[in-house]
């Protein structure tokens, strides 16, 4: 792996609404989940085939997530460069009172243009902030596929595993790999 290259520092912009998701940024958002899951990320949508994905394979996911958002309980947090699309995540609030006060992060992306340069240790610096200030969270949680280097990531950034599901995705016949579990402390 090169050097981490930085550019100049991202803007952040919270989605919280529907309403909020201009179509432009939209189209955005499925471009950078098709080229970034078909790069071999592991960003790939429920309920969706393993890639190659287009965007009508993403875009009806992407729709549900907005769909669900709501200032307390479900944001997006996009990461732009000179108003370019970076790259985002979803961060969650499950409404069951027995977890409420955990949140949960899913679908972090950097586009793949955008790799290397510090956009997802940005963005996922940003998120506890969000989370605990505007949301009134106090632990986060996420899932990361091994055999990428993802859980070295997201240690170097204050995050603990707390457990491993061995074997539990199916990248590819033949090729098994652990789900880790991971969390952080708000």
């Amino acid at each position: 792996m090169g050097a981490l290259k930085t550019v100049s520092s991202p803007e952040f912009t919270q989605i919280t609404r529907p309403h909020e998701l201009a179509s432009g940024l939209r189209q955005e958002l499925v471009d950078c989940w098709v080229t970034v899951s078909n790069a071999g990320g592991a960003v790939i949508p429920h309920g969706v085939t393993l890639p190659p994905l287009s965007p009508r394979d993403v875009g009806p996911v992407l729709d549900q997530i907005v769909d669900a958002l709501d200032p307390q309980r479900s944001r997006l947090l996009v990461a732009t460069v000179e108003d370019v699309l970076a790259g985002w995540l979803l961060l969650r609030r499950d409404p069951h009172p027995l977890v409420a006060h955990c949140g949960v992060i899913n679908h972090v992306q950097t586009h793949t243009r955008f790799r290397r340069q510090g956009i997802g240790a940005a963005l996922m610096r940003r998120v506890p902030g969000v989370a605990r200030d505007e949301m009134g969270l106090e632990r986060l949680g996420l899932t990361a596929r091994s055999g990428l280097g993802l859980e070295d990531f997201y240690r170097g950034l204050g995050w603990v595993e707390v457990g491993r599901w061995p074997g539990a995705l199916r990248v590819a016949p033949g090729d098994d790999r652990d789900e880790i579990l991971m969390s952080l402390a708000l």
